[in-house]
C-alpha cells in the first residue's frame, strides 16, 4: 500500500549536521471511549492532525489532545504508546467523553417566568453539558434577579446524572426573595463630609417617585462596589488620604420585609493641607512666576486631582514659549514637624522649538486651505502648544473630520518641529425625508438636502470640500407648505468674514381661521465674529406677503388683502455660550436685534423694530442633570414716515406651543370685534422652566409662562400680563425630538381663557 508522505521527523538532519536515526512510524491509531459514547470516532479524528504512517511526534500528541479538549466534548484524555517493533508502534486515545444536558429546569420562581430565566443562561437542551458555564448560567440568573430589585434572591443548582443514558438534567433552585427598595443610605462616622455630599456622589440611591423609569432604588452589588471606589476617590480629593470605608463593614437592615436601609461606615482620618512648596531647576523662568502660575498655595488642601491638573498646566506654560519637551514632576514629602505635605516641582526643561512646515493627511475631498484656516500655527512661529491644543478643537468644531490628531514631528533641522495632523474625512452631506406632527401644524412632511462642506465650483468632487454651507428644504402638511434654498460662505476673500443668501416661498393658514399667508423674497446677509464671543450679522430682506382666501373678519385685516412688499435691513448682535443647541443644560444666548422697513429701502410699508433676546440656562442640584431655563424677550415695532400703521402680520404675538403653553395660538394679546388676534406693537415675555432627567435622554419639566402685548409702540405696562404654569416631557423618539407639554391658564383677560391645553411637537427621519 502507498504511504502518505510524512512529515519531517523531529531527529531529521539539519544543514551542517551529522545525520540522526528517524524514531519510530506510527502504525495504527485507535480510539476507546470509556463510558457512554455520545459521540461518533469520526468526530474525534476530525480533530486530530496525526495519521498512520507518520513518524512518531509526541509535539504533534500534544497538540492533538489540546486541540480535543478545546472541542469542549471530553472530560479526560489519555494517549497509550504500544511499541510493535524497533520501527513502528500503536497510539491508543482513551476518551471519556462528556454528558448531555436532557434537560432544564427552575424550581422555585414564581415572580420570574422560567422563560425569562431560560433567556439569561447559555445551558441548552441536547448541548454539551459543561458545569462551568452552568455555574456562570446560576450567577447571571442571580445578577438578573438583583438588577430587578430582589437583593436577598439565592440561586443553586444540582445536576442529575444518568450514566446509562449520557445525558444530565439540570435543576435550578432559586430563593426569590422579596422584591426589596433601598429606603435610606446613611453614612456614620463622616465629620467633615456631610452625607448629603457623599449621597450625590453615589449610584446607589433611595427608591424615588420616578424610580420605575430611572431605574435606581434597587441595590445592585457590581455599581455598589464602584460607589465605594468613587467615595474614596472623593475624600481623598478633599485631602483625605488615610480614607477607610470596609465595604465588609457595610450594614444592611430591613425596616419592613420590603425595605432596605445601607449603612456605609467611615474613617476620614487626618484632613491634609499643602506646607511648603518649591520649585526646581527652573532656568528659563523665575521660581516664583512658576509658583504663581501652578496655582496652589500653602494652606491649601492636597488634591491628587487638582495637583495633577497643575502640573500640566506648568508643562503646558512652558510649551505656549515653545519648549515642548519640557517635563515636571511633582514630588511629596508628609512634614513630620507640621503635618503637612511639602511639594517640589522638579522641572526638567527642554529646548525651544519653531514650526518648520504643517503637514495634513487625510483630505481626500476636502481642501487643504480649509484645513489651514483652522490652524493657529504657521511655519516660522513658535511652536506652541496651547494653540496646538486650540487648533484640535477648531477642526473638531468644523464636524467635517473624524479621528482628528494634532502633534509636533520630529525634523533632521535641529531646534525644529513639523505640525503633523491626521484625520478622516466625515460625512458633512445628508439627504432626508421624513414626517413630523405638531399641535399646531398638524401632519407635515418634508424632503431635506444640506452639505455643510459644500463646493459651488467643484463637480468633480460633487461639490464638496470647500466648507461653505448649503441646505435645500421642500415641505408640505396639512397647514403650510415651504421651499427653501440657502448658502453661505464662511471665509469670503479668505478672510473670517461670513456671506449668505436664502431664497424662500412660505404658504401656512394655521395663522387665522380667516385668510392664507403667503411670504415669498430673499435675504442677503454679512456674519462676522466681533469681540471675543460676539457676533454681528448685518443683512438685507426683501419680500412680498399676499394675504388671500379671506372669509370674512374686517378690520385690519380686510384692509390688506392682496399683495405689499417689505424691504428692510438688519443688524443684530449674538453672544451664544450654550453647551448644546438641543439639549442645551449649561450657558446662555443673549440677542439684539435691530429692523428698518421701508423709508431710504423702499417697498410699501416703513416700520423699525428694536428687540431683545436672553436666554440663561442654570446647573442646580447635583444629580440627575437637572437645569433651569430663564428665558426673556422684548421688543417693540414703531412706523414712521407715510405709513398709517405696521401692518398686522409683522406685529407680535403670544400664545401657542413656542411661547405661552397655556392658551390658544396667537390668543394672548389685541383681539378685533370679531375676536380675530390683530397683534400689538410692544411684547414682554418671560419664561422658567425646571427640567431634570428621569432616565436619559428623558426630562421631566415645570415651567411657568408670563407676557403681554400691548397696541402701542413703547407702551411696556405689564397690566396686560397674561401666564400660566405647566408641566412636560422631553425625549428623543427615533432620533428627533419629542416635546409634549400640559399647561394651565393663570391670568386671562377674560377672552383669551379655552381652557387647559396640551400641546405637542414631534419630527422623525427614516
Amino acid at each position: 500500500m502507498a504511504q502518505a508522505p510524512a512529515a519531517p521527523a523531529a531527529s531529521s538532519a539539519q544543514p551542517g549536521q551529522p545525520a540522526q536515526p528517524e524514531g519510530p512510524v506510527i502504525r495504527k491509531i485507535e480510539v476507546k471511549f470509556s463510558g457512554i459514547a455520545s459521540i461518533t470516532e469520526e468526530i474525534v479524528r476530525a480533530n486530530m492532525s496525526l495519521r498512520e504512517g507518520v513518524p512518531y511526534d509526541v509535539t504533534l500528541v500534544d497538540r492533538d489532545i489540546r486541540s480535543l479538549y478545546r472541542t469542549m466534548l471530553f472530560e479526560r484524555i489519555e494517549v497509550q504508546r504500544v511499541p510493535v517493533d524497533a520501527k513502528t508502534l500503536d497510539l491508543i486515545f482513551t476518551v471519556w467523553p462528556k454528558m448531555r444536558i436532557g434537560g432544564i429546569r427552575f424550581e422555585g420562581n414564581k415572580q420570574v417566568s422560567s422563560k425569562r430565566l431560560e433567556d439569561e443562561t447559555l445551558s441548552r437542551s441536547s448541548g454539551v453539558l459543561d458545569e462551568r458555564l452552568v455555574k456562570d448560567d446560576a450567577d447571571k440568573i442571580l445578577e438578573h434577579y438583583r438588577k430587578s430589585g430582589y437583593s436577598q434572591a439565592r440561586v443553586d443548582y444540582t445536576i442529575d446524572r444518568d450514566p446509562v443514558s449520557g445525558f444530565g438534567t439540570i435543576v435550578f433552585k432559586i430563593d426569590e426573595g422579596n422584591k426589596v427598595k433601598i429606603a435610606a443610605v446613611e453614612f456614620v462616622g463622616n465629620e467633615k463630609i456631610k452625607s448629603s455630599a457623599l449621597r450625590k456622589k453615589m449610584e446607589t440611591r433611595k427608591h424615588w417617585m420616578f424610580s420605575w423609569l430611572t431605574g435606581s432604588g434597587k441595590f445592585k452589588d457590581q455599581k455598589f462596589e464602584e460607589d465605594i471606589e468613587t467615595l474614596r476617590d472623593f475624600y481623598r480629593d478633599e485631602g483625605f488620604l488615610d480614607i477607610e470605608i470596609d465595604p465588609a463593614k457595610v450594614t444592611f437592615s430591613y425596616p419592613s420585609e420590603k425595605k432596605m436601609t445601607i449603612t456605609i461606615p467611615v474613617q476620614e482620618g487626618k484632613q491634609y493641607k499643602i506646607g511648603e512648596i518649591k520649585v526646581s531647576g527652573s532656568k528659563l523662568f523665575p521660581s516664583e512666576l512658576l509658583r504663581r502660575v501652578a496655582r496652589v498655595d500653602t494652606g491649601m488642601i492636597f488634591s491628587p486631582t487638582k495637583l495633577d491638573e497643575e502640573t500640566k498646566r506648568l508643562e503646558d506654560f512652558y510649551g505656549q514659549f515653545g519648549y515642548l519637551e519640557t517635563s515636571v514632576r511633582l514630588v511629596r514629602r508628609p512634614n513630620v514637624t507640621t503635618g503637612a505635605i511639602d511639594l517640589e516641582f522638579s522641572i526638567t526643561e527642554s529646548e525651544r522649538y519653531t514650526v518648520e512646515s504643517v503637514n495634513i493627511e487625510g483630505n481626500t475631498k476636502t481642501k487643504s486651505i480649509v484645513v489651514l484656516r483652522e490652524v493657529l500655527l504657521a511655519p516660522g512661529d513658535v511652536f506652541d502648544s496651547v494653540r496646538m491644543e486650540t487648533t484640535k478643537a477648531r477642526l473638531e468644531n468644523t464636524r467635517f473630520f473624524e479621528d482628528i490628531n494634532v502633534t509636533p514631528e520630529s525634523t533632521n533641522i535641529p531646534n525644529r518641529k513639523n505640525l503633523k495632523i491626521t484625520f478622516k474625512e466625515g460625512r458633512t452631506g445628508n439627504l432626508t425625508f421624513g414626517a413630523g406632527f405638531s399641535s399646531l401644524e398638524k401632519a407635515v412632511f418634508f424632503i431635506e438636502l444640506t452639505q455643510s462642506n459644500f463646493d459651488l465650483f467643484n463637480r468633480r468632487s460633487f461639490f464638496q470640500g470647500d466648507g461653505q454651507k448649503f441646505r435645500l428644504k421642500a415641505q408640505i402638511g396639512s397647514y403650510s407648505s415651504d421651499v427653501i434654498l440657502a448658502f453661505e460662505e464662511p471665509w469670503l476673500f479668505e478672510r473670517q468674514l461670513a456671506l449668505g443668501f436664502e431664497v424662500y416661498r412660505m404658504t401656512s393658514n394655521y395663522d387665522s381661521a380667516y385668510y392664507d399667508e403667503t411670504r415669498y423674497g430673499f435675504e442677503v446677509y454679512l456674519r462676522k465674529r466681533l469681540i471675543e464671543l460676539i457676533e454681528g450679522r448685518l443683512s438685507y430682506r426683501f419680500e412680498t406677503i399676499e394675504i388671500s382666501n379671506y372669509s370674512g373678519g374686517g378690520g385690519a385685516i380686510g384692509g390688506l388683502l392682496g399683495k405689499e412688499s417689505i424691504s428692510k435691513v438688519g443688524f443684530s448682535l449674538l453672544r451664544d455660550t450654550r453647551n448644546n443647541l438641543i439639549t442645551t443644560t449649561r450657558g446662555s444666548r443673549l440677542e439684539g436685534l435691530t429692523e428698518v422697513a421701508g423709508g431710504p429701502f423702499g417697498a410699501d410699508v416703513s416700520y423699525y423694530r428694536l428687540e431683545g433676546r436672553a436666554a440663561q440656562y442654570v446647573p442646580v442640584f447635583g444629580f440627575q442633570n437637572q437645569t433651569l431655563e430663564i428665558v426673556a424677550n422684548l421688543g417693540t415695532i414703531q412706523e414712521y414716515g407715510d405709513s398709517t400703521d405696521v401692518p398686522f402680520y409683522d406685529r407680535y404675538f403670544l400664545g401657542g406651543p413656542n411661547n405661552m403653553r397655556g392658551f390658544e395660538y396667537r390668543d394672548v394679546g389685541p383681539k378685533n370685534f370679531y375676536g380675530e388676534p390683530v397683534g400689538g406693537k410692544s411684547m414682554g415675555f418671560l419664561s422658567l422652566e425646571y427640567s431634570i432627567d428621569i432616565v436619559h435622554p428623558v426630562r421631566w419639566v415645570f415651567f411657568y409662562d408670563a407676557g403681554f402685548i400691548n397696541r402701542g409702540s413703547f407702551d411696556f405696562n405689564t397690566s396686560n400680563m397674561n401666564d400660566n404654569w405647566g408641566f412636560g416631557l422631553r425625549f428623543f423618539l427615533m432620533g428627533s425630538p419629542l416635546r409634549l407639554d400640559y399647561a394651565f391658564p393663570l391670568t386671562t383677560d377674560g377672552r383669551n381663557d379655552e381652557g387647559n391645553q396640551f400641546n405637542f411637537s414631534f419630527g422623525t427621519k427614516f
